[in-house]
């Protein structure tokens, strides 16, 4: 078999192949590695013929959906999954093939009602429900302590001892451990009563994840991402550099309008020399009477260069072909030393 483990931070995913056929299978993809999986695919010669989520992620943005539509390929979750890009939805027993890989889906909800291990031949890949010297939280949507004592008594732990086990985080550097190893060491699996498990895992008060609200709602609706909707927009424009602008300035100046869309607040502590103003959140409603000509050159600046960006997309979209973003926005200017209009 061929087998990559790809960390991203404390996020692992899985590339599995068939050696024989070159089938695949893509376990838990990082939106920011599917370069890097599609890489490590053309190195080893694999079609992926199965994206796989072991659960709705509340901590990383899943890249399921965006390979899934890249390489043709269906996307796998657990039937109870909220995703509406979901192509393919297990119940606990079924089996994915790729050639001679089989792998067995195990329903273990707990840390999120969708959760689903896969196991396959000497080892299983156990999402959040089973993590090296822990196991997933509980007090996320969907998460359930009853439930978790149960996938993990009742299921995962009752598997061979020595298979073993790749979860779907680890923020230590390790890359496996086994069910015996879990069992002896694991100090939240010395709770072996069930009272005292769900005692255990109510009182952990842990900090909630860093993206909890953006991974949510982008993993469970399909939604984008903040990032992919500037790297859109980015791939859209062209940009202008401060020092261009800066020699555009003045007597040097030639066809270009330069709208600053930040709030007038801050358009009134200082923008660049001759820039009109028109906020972010008004231009499609004012861009008919602001900017009559089409085929004027347009340059969008704002505090730090985002916003701007998707400003210029919007313009392109609206049939201004020439709008150019600021790389960079005030702040870098400001720090330049660049001059300031009040």
């Amino acid at each position: 078999m061929i087998f990559e483990q790809i960390a991203t931070g404390g996020c692992q995913s899985y590339l599995l192949g068939c050696e024989t056929t070159r089938a695949a299978v893509l376990i838990d993809p990082e939106l920011t590695q599917i370069d890097r999986y599609r890489g490590l695919c053309a190195q080893h010669g694999l079609s992926v013929k199965y994206v796989v989520d072991t659960h709705t992620h509340a901590d990383h943005f899943s890249a399921s959906k965006e390979l899934g539509k890249a390489l043709s390929t269906p996307v796998v979750m657990h039937r109870l999954s909220p995703a509406p890009h979901a192509d393919l939805r297990l119940d606990d027993g079924d089996m994915l093939i790729a050639g001679t890989l089989r792998l067995k889906a195990l329903h273990t909800p707990g840390h999120t009602r969708d959760s689903m291990s896969l196991v396959m031949d000497d080892r299983v890949f156990t999402g959040d429900a089973l993590l090296i010297g822990g196991t997933g939280r509980t007090d996320l949507p969907s998460g359930d302590p009853h439930e978790l004592f149960d996938s993990l008594f009742e299921g995962l732990l009752r598997l061979p001892p020595e298979t073993k086990v790749y979860p779907a985080h680890d923020y230590k550097g390790r890359s496996h451990s086994t069910i015996a190893v879990e069992i002896e060491t694991n100090p939240r699996l010395q709770k072996t009563e069930r009272s005292e498990f769900v005692a255990m895992m109510q009182a952990l008060d842990l900090a909630a994840p860093t993206h909890l609200t953006e991974a949510l709602r982008t993993n469970m609706s399909g939604g984008k991402t903040v990032a992919q909707l500037l790297s859109e927009a980015a791939a859209k424009v062209p940009f202008m550099s401060l020092g261009e602008l800066n020699d555009r300035l003045g007597a040097n100046r030639r066809d270009i309008v330069i709208l600053d869309i930040r709030e007038k607040d801050a358009f009134d502590a200082g923008h660049v020399p001759g820039a009109r103003h028109l906020p972010r959140g008004q231009l499609e409603l004012r861009v008919n009477n602001e900017l009559p000509d089409p085929t004027v050159r347009i340059l969008t600046y704002c505090e730090f260069g985002k916003i701007s960006t998707l400003a210029a997309a919007t313009l392109r979209e609206l049939g201004y072909g020439r709008a150019v973003a600021l790389d960079g926005g005030m702040k870098a200017w400001r720090e330049a030393e660049f001059p300031l209009e009040r």
